[in-house]
């Protein structure tokens, strides 16, 4: 699988409860803020969810 690498552009406040579960979810919580993980079908639906939160890169 590849990995990818997540970062936070956005803030959470006044998001829903579910982008804020995924946010925290994925080890991020602050303003740029990067979490490299491998790509999977879990990690794909939570940066569909917060898509609008993330950049991703491919590594």
């Amino acid at each position: 699988m590849a990995r990818v690498r997540i970062t936070q552009i956005s803030s959470t406040i006044k998001r829903p409860l579910s982008q804020k579960n995924a946010i925290k979810s994925l080890g991020l919580g602050k303003i740029n803020r990067s979490v490299e993980l491998e790509y999977n079908d879990s990690l794909k639906g939570a940066i569909n969810k917060i898509q609008h939160l993330v950049k991703v890169e491919e590594i």
